[in-house]
């Protein structure tokens, strides 16, 4: 494979990703659109990478050895570009038309439910829908990925705590979630129903993060078509508030919530079915795909 010559700006924002056979993905970068292979750093993108400072000695690292990134061949498979993080939290009802759409009255504080950890998966992996679903259904959200840990900080410090950012469609099965007792957290683990990427994009590269436009479409037809300005409760405010509950460690995952149009609210209902293509793309960080598979 011929190594990319160009050097690499050490104050140049990065995009982080893994790639290869699920379970055995190895850590990468996407620069100038192509995508070089930095398992020579020694290091995967996870919780001991962020608690160390991975950031900015993965960055020096790069600007000095961009030349001997080996490329890596075009539509390899693409992982969650972190490993398994301690937590995902999600948010519930954050933005003001999605809870308009739901009949349901703008929450006073953030609405709080965790998604299992086994769901995640990569960017473009088949969404597998479970067994005895018949409301599988869609939420594009912004991920947030807390960069070292974070107890009890106050909002105006809460950037500082904050590593990046990437996608996550937010799959839920509304039946399980909504009609079967008890927390939606069962609604929302089953295996696949959270693919993160494709990018890990670091906060400098975002600082926009509450004016992103985000869209999802089922099989070419858009179904959200909104923006992150939509939300009630904004990033900072949300790593703040739920620090005071609970430690975020480096490498957690807070998806901030989804806009209006999702499959449930609409007259009639809609829901994914086997042969169903998903795709998300939030301004700045990629595009996800999932072909449904039954």
């Amino acid at each position: 494979m011929r190594p990319l010559r160009e050097p690499l700006d050490q104050n140049k924002p990065m995009k982080l990703l893994r790639f290869g056979e699920a379970g055995k993905e190895k850590p990468g970068l996407l620069v100038n659109n192509e995508i070089l292979d930095a398992s020579s750093f020694g290091e995967d993108y996870g919780e001991k990478f962020f608690e160390a400072d991975g950031l900015q000695r993965l960055s020096k690292w790069v600007a000095e050895n961009t030349s001997k990134l080996p490329k890596v061949k075009a539509g390899v498979r693409l992982g969650a570009p972190f490993t398994r993080p301690s937590k995902i939290i999600c948010v519930g009802l954050n933005y003001t038309k999605h809870a308009q759409e739901s009949n349901m009255p703008l929450p006073k504080e953030p609405i709080l439910f965790f998604k299992s950890t086994t769901a995640l998966c990569g960017p473009n992996d088949d969404l597998i829908i479970p067994r005895k679903s018949v409301k599988t259904d869609w939420e594009v959200e912004l991920a947030v990925v807390i960069g070292k840990k974070a107890s009890y900080v106050e909002e105006k410090e809460s950037m500082d705590y904050v590593g990046g950012f990437c996608l996550h469609n937010d799959y839920s099965e509304r039946e399980f979630q909504l009609e079967r007792n008890g927390q939606w957290v069962k609604g929302k683990s089953c295996d696949t129903f959270a693919p993160m990427g494709p990018y890990f994009v670091t906060k400098d590269e975002l600082t926009n993060y509450n004016n992103l436009h985000m869209w999802l479409k089922v099989n070419g037809k858009m179904m959200q078509n909104n923006n992150t300005d939509d939300m009630i409760f904004g990033v900072p405010t949300l790593v703040s508030y739920i620090s005071q509950f609970m430690t975020l460690l480096p490498g957690d995952v807070i998806s901030t919530g989804t806009p209006a149009g999702v499959g449930y609210t609409r007259r009639p209902p809609v829901y994914l079915q086997p042969g169903d293509v998903v795709e998300i793309e939030i301004e700045g960080i990629g595009i996800l795909r999932n072909p449904v598979e039954g």
